[in-house]
């Protein structure tokens, strides 16, 4: 469904722009609100799995440590490969674990921003203005005059989209 209440018109029947608010778009678009709580909560895991591998790390660590000073060479000659060893597989866990994260923020960001897209086009269908830009202040646009926000209209539309979407699920 399409929210629509405001048309604006520069003057030129060839020329329309329109803009959003970025900011006010990630405050008020649930989905948006959504995923950002799922990347919280698996940063949360992550930081949870790697603590629990530096505390068996440590551990083990601290145990051979111990035993140290009654070891013969070859056993310390060992203890150092497996606590290089350890090390190295903890560093590989962490480097995918954080490259399995990073991938997962950048997919759900990217299904945000098709949803978006995608809702703009629909949108812009009735609209017809030339450009939708997105506003982040202190990104490259200087002024803008509210006449052309539409940035209520793009929330409304993009959260009863959102909603109808979630109630087709259940």
């Amino acid at each position: 469904m399409v929210h629509t209440s405001k048309s604006v018109s520069t003057g030129s029947s060839d020329f329309r722009i329109a803009y959003f608010d970025i900011d006010s778009l990630q405050e008020k678009y649930q989905y948006f609100k959504d995923v950002s709580g799922q990347m919280k909560q698996k940063e949360a895991n992550l930081s949870s799995q790697m603590d629990a591998l530096q505390n068996t790390y440590q551990k083990r660590l601290k145990e051979l440590q111990e035993k140290g000073p009654t070891m013969t060479q070859s056993e310390g000659e060992a203890a150092q490969r497996e606590v290089a060893q350890m090390q190295q597989k903890f560093q590989q866990r962490q480097m995918s674990m954080e490259q399995d994260l990073k991938k997962h923020q950048v997919d759900l960001m990217t299904d945000v921003r098709n949803k978006i897209e995608n809702y703009l086009k629909e949108y812009n269908r009735e609209k017809g203005y030339a450009f939708i830009l997105s506003y982040e202040p202190g990104f490259m646009l200087y002024y803008k005059d509210s006449v052309y926000d539409i940035t209520d209209d793009v929330i409304t539309g993009l959260n009863e989209q959102y909603n109808a979407e979630k109630k087709e699920k259940k």
